[in-house]
C-alpha cells in the first residue's frame, strides 16, 4: 500500500473495513461522481466481506451500545401509569385535568385514581344551594356507580339528597376507606342503621356533618364506636340528639376538636362531662343548658371557642353562666353570649375573672350587664381585643367609662344603638382611646366560620 493510499473504517464505530482507495474504482469518475460521493455511493475493486460479518467482542458491544434507535417509535402514550400519574399531578387547572381524562381510557382510569372530592349538584356546600335543588341525582344507583368510578376520595358531600336512604351507604364499606370527610345534611331519608354503616365503612373519619338529619343517640354511640377519630362533628339541628350521644363521643373520640350541637332542644351540656383536652370549639347556640352541663363543657381544659348564644333558659336563684368562669376555661379565647338576656353582673364577674385569655366577647343585647359587671370587664379583661354592647340597656355612661379605663388590647368596640349613653360619654370614650374603633355593626356570630373544616 503507498503513502498516499487512505484506509476505510466504519463511520459509526471506527472498525476497520480493510478498504483502501488504491482498490477504489476510478474508471467512472465523471460529472456524475461527486453526487455519488454525497450520497455515500463508493465502488471498490475487491471487499473483504468478512469485516461485514466477523467483528470482535470489544466492537461488537459498541457496535449494539451505539446503534441508532431510528427504527423505534416512541410516544407519551407508551409511558407507564407512573409517569402518566406523575404528569397528571403537575396539572393545575382543572380543564386540563378534565382534557387529560377525555384523551383515552386508560387516562381516564388515572384521572379518576386522582379524585379526592365529590359532591353532588343538589349538595348545600355549593354556593346559592338549596334544598329546592333536591332530586336533581337522588338515587342511590348513582352513589354506586360514582363511588364505583372514583376509589380513593377522601371528602364526600350528600348533602341535601333528601330522599337518598341507608342504601346508598352500603357501598362505602366497599369503595370509601379512605374517606376523611363526610356531609350527610338534610339526608332525611337516612337512619341509625345508615349510620352504622358509616360506622363500619368509614374506620378513618374524621370529620362528619349530620345537620338536620334524623339520627339517634343509638346512631352516635355506634358511630362512635367505629369512628374514634372523629375530630369534628356538626350535630345542629338534630330535634332527636342529647346528651347520651354526646356522652358517648366524649368518651370514645379522644382526639375530638369540635361540636356543633346549635338548637338541639334535648342537650343540657352534661354529655360532655370528662370530655378531651383536645376539645376546643363548642357551638350550642339555642340549647337548655343546666349549671351541670356548662361545667361540663368545659371540664375538658382546652376549649378556645363556646358559642352559647340566646341561652335565655333560667333556673330560679342559680347563676348558670357563671360555671364559664370556675377555672376550667383559662384558653378561652372567643366567648358568644348574643341574646342572653338572663345573664347578671354575677356571671359577668366570674367570667371575666376566670378566662384571661379572652379575645372577643358578645354581649350584644345582655341587658342584665350594669355597672358592676363592666367595671369587673375592664379590670380583668386585659388581653380583649374585640368587645360587643350592641344594644345591651344596662351599658350607662358609667359602664362605658369603665371600659375606656380599663380593657387596654381593646382594637374594636361594637355599640350599635344604646338607649341611656350620652354623646359626651361617647365622644370622651373617642378622645381618651382613639386608636379604639367605634363600630354600628351588630354582628350574631363571631369566630370561626365553622367547625367543620372540609
Amino acid at each position: 500500500m503507498s503513502q498516499a493510499d487512505v484506509s476505510y473504517s466504519c463511520g459509526s464505530c471506527g472498525y476497520p473495513l480493510n478498504l483502501t482507495s488504491s482498490h477504489q474504482i476510478t474508471c467512472n469518475i465523471g460529472s456524475g461522481y461527486p453526487k455519488s460521493i454525497k450520497k455515500g455511493y463508493i465502488s471498490f475493486l475487491s471487499v473483504d466481506l468478512s469485516r461485514f460479518t466477523q467483528v470482535d467482542e470489544k466492537s461488537a458491544k459498541k457496535v449494539v451500545m451505539e446503534e441508532p434507535l431510528s427504527d423505534i417509535h416512541t410516544s407519551i402514550m407508551h409511558l407507564p401509569n407512573d409517569c402518566l400519574s406523575i404528569v397528571f399531578q403537575f396539572l393545575g387547572c382543572s380543564s386540563d385535568r378534565d382534557s387529560f381524562g377525555l384523551t383515552c381510557r386508560l387516562w381516564l382510569n388515572i384521572q379518576n385514581t386522582h379524585r379526592r372530592s365529590l359532591q353532588f349538584h343538589c349538595s348545600l356546600a355549593l354556593p346559592n344551594a338549596s334544598l329546592s335543588q333536591r332530586g336533581l341525582i337522588t338515587s342511590s344507583f348513582h352513589v354506586h356507580r360514582l363511588l364505583t368510578r372514583f376509589q380513593h376520595l377522601q371528602y364526600l358531600s350528600l348533602s341535601g339528597c333528601s330522599e337518598l336512604s341507608d342504601l346508598c351507604l352500603t357501598y362505602l364499606q366497599s369503595y370509601a376507606s379512605k374517606l376523611y370527610s363526610l356531609s350527610l345534611d338534610c339526608c332525611f331519608g337516612m337512619t341509625d342503621n345508615g349510620l352504622s354503616l358509616v360506622a363500619a365503612g368509614c374506620s378513618s373519619l374524621e370529620v362528619i356533618s349530620l345537620y338536620r338529619c334524623n339520627f339517634t343517640d343509638a346512631g352516635l354511640e355506634t358511630l362512635a364506636n367505629g369512628c374514634s377519630a372523629l375530630r369534628h362533628i356538626n350535630l345542629s339541628y338534630c330535634p332527636l340528639v342529647s346528651d347520651r350521644g354526646l356522652r358517648a363521643l366524649s368518651q370514645s373520640c379522644h382526639q375530638l376538636e369540635a361540636v356543633q350541637v346549635s338548637h338541639c332542644s334535648e342537650v343540657n351540656g352534661t354529655g360532655f362531662q370528662g370530655c378531651s383536652p383536645t376539645l376546643t370549639h363548642i357551638d350550642a347556640d339555642s340549647c337548655k343548658l343546666e349549671p351541670e352541663g356548662i361545667m361540663a363543657i368545659v371540664s375538658g381544659g382546652g376549649l378556645e371557642y363556646l358559642n352559647v348564644s340566646r341561652m335565655n333558659w333560667w333556673i330560679s336563684g342559680v347563676t348558670t353562666l357563671a360555671a364559664i368562669g370556675a377555672g376550667f376555661a383559662t384558653r378561652l379565647r372567643i366567648l358568644n353570649l348574643w341574646l342572653c338576656r338572663t345573664v347578671d353582673d354575677e356571671s359577668i364577674a366570674a367570667i371575666a375573672e376566670g378566662c384571661p385569655s379572652l379575645q372577643e366577647w358578645n354581649l350584644a343585647l345582655c341587658h342584665g350587664v350594669r355597672i358592676a359587671g363592666w367595671q369587673s370587664i375592664g379590670i380583668n379583661c386585659n388581653k380583649l381585643e374585640k368587645l360587643h354592647v350592641n344594644r345591651c340597656r344596662g351599658l350607662c355612661d358609667l359602664g362605658l367609662q369603665a371600659l375606656r379605663e380599663g380593657c387596654k388590647r381593646l382594637m374594636v368596640l361594637y355599640i350599635g344603638s344604646t338607649w341611656k349613653l350620652s354623646t359626651t360619654a361617647i365622644e370622651l370614650f373617642k378622645l381618651h382611646r382613639g386608636n379604639v374603633e367605634i363600630s354600628r355593626e351588630e354582628i350574631t356570630f363571631i369566630g370561626p366560620g365553622e367547625a367543620i373544616r372540609r
